[in-house]
């Protein structure tokens, strides 16, 4: 087992899904006066997931098809 690869896929678990919490819920958010985008938490959302699926399927050798 290799437990860093699990501690990631849990980690980007979990920040794909506040990620995409902040898109259905509306939350803003301002980094030094700047307001960030809905669409940019999004676009983190799908990467976020996307990392953590690969990392899963690299872990359990789940191939294409």
């Amino acid at each position: 087992m290799k437990p860093f690869t699990s501690l990631a896929i849990v980690v980007l678990s979990l920040l794909a899904l506040l990620q995409l919490a902040r898109v259905v819920l509306g939350w803003s958010v301002i980094v030094n006066g700047f307001a960030v985008p809905i669409w940019a938490s999004a676009v983190a959302a799908v990467i976020a997931g996307g990392l953590a699926l690969m990392l899963y399927r690299e872990k359990h050798d789940v191939g294409p098809g």
